[in-house]
């Protein structure tokens, strides 16, 4: 049932009884009628009081009165300066809830919406992931699910970057001080030990561009002339060229860095449908930009670097190729947006989760490709998003400063374990059980937290706020979901389990209760917003409301103290949709609740 397509229809009704005057229902907006009123749907008069030739509450007051006689939704109204508060009938209520109650999958479109694809996680083979590639990966694994649960086949995947002048410092560095130490023979993660050769390449340049200074060489020339710098791009030309030597080293210590990846995207819970990697994508590229030469779209320099003009668009100039031929990351995303429009020539869009300081990028990326021909380049979307600051300041990788993506994981499972035991919430589970409650609480507190802010701002992460069990937090939901899904345990063993016909008929709702059935029917609508808007804060405030509504509903109203057994039924079924509701909205996030705790 649609309260909201039902409610439009017979005000449009009104309008054309009660002042002869046509008003197409999808033209009528409502809205959520405010808590200090009795009502749950408004509708605003002001701009219908010409039509009416009535101000605005005297014309609330006679489709208010019209509503109440003839709409089988309406029990009551009251009009608030001009805003007419649309109060439902008992079992206009029931009838919603049984409509929920009975739809299987309710919240999720028949599979009938476009094929999309959504790139998330894009990481460097130099490094392990950070707190950056935490809200970046929960951002677009959730944002792909939410556009699947509106009906669209959804590609999940990211490109590798798995080449350039950064691979190779951590390359070089290696094969100078390693003295061959493999993840085997340190106990590391691949990844971490090639974040490592980073570091440590960083530190190396920093002295020799001091020793040469020490020397009376200006700084910008020491940069220049610096010996280790010359080494990884000299790596590099001999990477392009594939030197067996150096290819096999890369392909070696890549392997390190894809095993050390697995086991933390695993730990995350995202996942992947196909995996682009740059070194198999940049020379398509590179073929494109020295064909897009040709036609007079781009020029070279007398260096031979190859450039294109975007300063009739408003920008400026933009490198694509460098001087010794060697490419750019622009180039290389070039190659792969082709490469994927081949591969799956179906998809009406493709969409970039990548932060906030790569605007420019990305606007860049989108006008080269419409202006080398391609339709598809106006179905390009950067989903931007702000950077995550933590109190101790910017995380810079190349100085070692980056707060690492297992050990913030396994911090917030460490305080989940702590706050957990604190407060009593593990009684009866076996050191197995308990492992897994504290990992589900700990990795839900930190996606939910992540996810729970407006993508596009800017945010601080707060462990310690996000464990806590109360408040706009995961483990706050996720501790309402063990509730509700006690109460559901102890109603079975009662016996009792509520049909559709046991609660046929029920009256007497409570205001708590209408207002907990508004939100369940809402969930459909919000599932649709964020999906329209790339945007998982909908769900996560949604289902925030929705478990602060249920807390204040278990607080007043009483279940198994209950001596109408109609009205005990409906309450068991009611919880169990709740339930149920904030699992699926939890889902979108990634976030799994737990049946006890």
């Amino acid at each position: 049932m649609n309260i909201e397509q039902t409610l439009q229809q017979d005000i449009s009704k009104a309008f054309e009884e009660l002042f002869q005057a046509e008003l197409k229902s999808e033209e009528i907006s409502l809205q959520p009628t405010r808590k200090e009123f009795e009502g749950s749907h408004t509708f605003v008069c002001f701009p219908y009081a010409r039509i009416s030739k009535k101000n605005p509450e005297e014309t609330g007051r006679i489709i208010g009165e019209y509503l109440k006689e003839h709409s089988e939704l309406v029990e009551d109204f009251n009009v608030v300066k001009g805003f007419l508060n649309i109060v439902l009938s008992d079992s206009t209520w029931l009838e919603v809830f049984t409509s929920i109650l009975n739809t299987e999958n309710y919240g999720v479109s028949p599979q009938n919406g476009q094929e999309v694809m959504i790139e998330y996680s894009s990481p460097n083979t130099n490094k392990p992931l950070h707190l950056g590639h935490l809200r970046n990966n929960f951002l677009g694994w959730s944002v792909a699910e939410i556009l699947k649960a509106n009906g669209n086949k959804v590609h999940k995947v990211q490109i590798i970057n798995d080449r350039g002048i950064h691979i190779c410092k951590s390359m070089v560095a290696w094969l100078k001080y390693g003295n061959g130490e493999t993840p085997e023979t340190t106990g590391k993660k691949g990844d971490k030990l090639v974040g490592d050769y980073y570091v440590k390449f960083d530190q190396e340049y920093k002295k020799q561009i001091a020793n040469l200074m020490d020397q009376g060489v200006g700084k910008e020339q020491a940069e220049k002339e610096v010996p280790i710098m010359k080494e990884a791009q000299e790596m590099l030309l001999k990477w392009e060229q594939k030197e067996p030597e150096t290819y096999a080293l890369w392909q070696k210590m890549n392997g390190w860095v894809y095993s050390g990846f697995d086991v933390t995207y695993h730990q995350m819970g995202v996942d992947f449908n196909k995996l682009y990697y740059e070194s198999e994508t940049y020379l398509l590229g590179k073929d494109e930009v020295l064909k897009g030469v040709d036609k007079g779209i781009f020029f070279k320099k007398e260096d031979g670097s190859v450039w294109v003009d975007l300063t009739d668009e408003g920008l400026d100039q933009k490198l694509l190729l460098r001087a010794d031929g060697t490419s750019v990351y622009m180039t290389q995303d070039i190659g792969t947006a082709i490469l994927r429009f081949r591969d799956f020539p179906e998809i009406a869009k493709q969409i970039y989760t990548v932060g906030n300081e790569q605007e420019y990028h990305f606007k860049v990326l989108f006008i080269i490709l419409d202006k080398l021909g391609y339709e598809w380049a106006k179905e390009c979307y950067h989903l931007s998003y702000g950077m995550v600051d933590l109190p101790t300041g910017k995380m810079k990788s190349r100085e070692g400063t980056v707060v690492d993506a297992d050990d913030l994981m396994q911090e917030m499972i460490d305080t989940a374990h702590e706050h957990t035991e604190e407060l009593g919430k593990i009684e009866g589970f076996t050191e197995e059980q308990a492992e897994e409650l504290y990992e589900t609480l700990g990795i839900g507190a930190l996606k939910y937290f992540l996810l729970k802010v407006d993508p596009k701002k800017r945010m601080l992460f707060d462990p310690n706020e996000s464990i806590q069990f109360h408040g706009n937090t995961g483990p706050f939901i996720q501790y309402t979901h063990a509730r509700i899904s006690a109460i559901l345990r102890k109603a079975g063993q009662l016996g009792v389990n509520p049909s559709t016909e046991d609660i046929a008929g029920f009256g007497n709702l409570h205001a708590i209760e209408k207002n907990v059935i508004y939100l369940l029917n809402d969930y459909t609508n919000k599932v649709r917003e964020a999906g329209v808007n790339y945007s998982p804060d909908i769900i996560a405030q949604y289902v925030y409301d929705l478990a602060k509504e249920y807390n204040r509903f278990y607080q007043e109203v009483s279940i198994f103290n209950e001596e109408d057994q109609q009205a005990l039924k409906f309450r068991i079924a009611f919880s169990k949709v709740v339930a149920e509701t904030i699992s699926k909205a939890m889902g979108l996030l990634g976030i799994s609740v737990p049946e006890r705790m």
